[in-house]
């Protein structure tokens, strides 16, 4: 796939590891922060983000200076799985654990976990790592509360080919180079899904 943003350049791709408490939305009614207050100033064009994480949720999001390839990193064609690390108070049954990993109904259709791992934890809450294939609203936190149990906790690890690195602080971002930005768009061609790890 080859996509150029204007004058032949490559599309701008940041990341950036969203805190709990901040809006995915350019402007809030109720005052509240907004992810892209902290993100740089673009010339000739804006930020675009590639999906959602709700206010109460943290971790990696990406943003683009191209819609189109924003749009094709959202679209449910391309399958990019999501990944990640949620904190449950509880621990699910084994039949609770078949259940997401087969398909549970929601309102908006079908949702399933395509991989669900341990990831262990104390007292009364539980960690697992858990991959979708595409970014319903809240999803994770649907698939878990029709179980019948509460996720305390919720943070995306990636986004397709690209993983949070481990030393980007909330609230900080890091543009991609144009090795990582080929490699993004390498994972929208079908069965080619290269992992980068944007260190």
């Amino acid at each position: 796939m080859q996509l150029k943003a204007t004058g032949g350049r490559l599309p701008r791709v940041l990341l950036y590891h969203k805190p709990e408490g901040e809006i995915v939305s350019r402007e809030d009614p109720e005052g509240r922060p907004t992810v892209f207050e902290k993100l740089p100033r673009i010339n000739n064009g804006r930020w675009i983000a590639v999906g959602r994480l709700d206010f109460n949720s943290c971790g990696l999001m990406l943003f683009t200076s191209s819609g189109e390839l924003a749009n094709r990193l959202m679209h449910p064609r391309y399958e990019l799985e999501r990944e990640y690390a949620v904190r449950v108070l509880g621990e699910p049954t084994p039949e609770a654990m078949a259940q997401l990993e087969s398909g549970i109904e929601l309102e908006d259709g079908l949702a399933r976990f395509t991989r669900m791992l341990d990831a262990g934890g104390e007292g009364a809450n539980h960690w697992y790592n858990v991959t979708l294939s595409e970014g319903r609203n809240r999803e994770v936190r649907r698939m878990f509360e029709a179980v019948g149990l509460q996720v305390s906790r919720l943070m995306r690890v990636r986004y397709g080919p690209v993983l949070l690195p481990s030393g980007l602080k909330r609230g900080l971002w890091r543009e991609l180079d144009s090795r990582e930005v080929i490699a993004l768009t390498k994972a929208l061609v079908p069965h080619e899904k290269p992992e980068i790890s944007a260190t």
